[in-house]
């Protein structure tokens, strides 16, 4: 199924039309990749545990979709080892990572080795309202519930209602750019 073949639910009906040539031609992968690089983007670590079991990954690809209900979205590559569990799991926490975050995003990034539920012995970790581990030191944690999956591309992008918040130390955050973890 491509990206026109999504249609929105009955109840945005009109609310958005595809426009645009068919077939989509895009850039190269590469090109892609190296622009991509130059957006500078909020470090986060993904979790969840559940009956799939308790995992996590780094993301930078979160926003917020709105805020009546609250709402926000991220992206997880489908072949990720994060993925089928979190939906396995229906829940996911987004942890914005603090400047002093860069060993728990390398981690959950999976550059250390570390994998599965041992990515939690680094950190202090409680849980929010649906069980999913929350970063005690994030700058932010939001605990969702998925609400809706859709496959674009090579990624799943997950809509999840923000069932709790937790305010974490205030501070600088850790952002990734030009493929570099930055402090702003």
């Amino acid at each position: 199924m491509s990206w026109l073949d999504q249609r929105p639910d009955d109840a945005m009906d009109g609310a958005f039309t595809v426009v645009g040539p068919t077939p989509v031609r895009t850039v190269e992968a590469a090109a892609f990749r190296e622009a991509m690089s130059r957006l500078g983007a909020a470090v986060h670590v993904i979790t969840t545990a559940g009956p799939g079991g308790k995992t996590g990954a780094t993301a930078t690809a979160v926003c917020s979709v709105s805020d009546a209900p609250p709402t926000l979205l991220m992206c997880l590559n489908r072949r990720s080892q994060t993925n089928p569990v979190v939906v396995e799991n229906g829940v996911f926490c987004v942890n914005t990572l603090g400047h002093d975050g860069a060993d728990i995003a390398d981690i959950f990034a999976g550059r250390t080795g570390v994998q599965g539920s041992d990515r939690f012995a680094t950190g202090e970790w409680t849980v929010l309202a649906t069980g999913s581990p929350a970063l005690s030191t994030a700058v932010v944690a939001f605990d969702c519930r998925i609400i809706e999956v859709r496959a674009v591309a090579s990624h799943n992008v997950f809509f999840g209602a923000v069932e709790a918040v937790r305010l974490g130390p205030t501070g600088p955050a850790l952002v990734y750019h030009e493929r570099a973890y930055k402090r702003v």
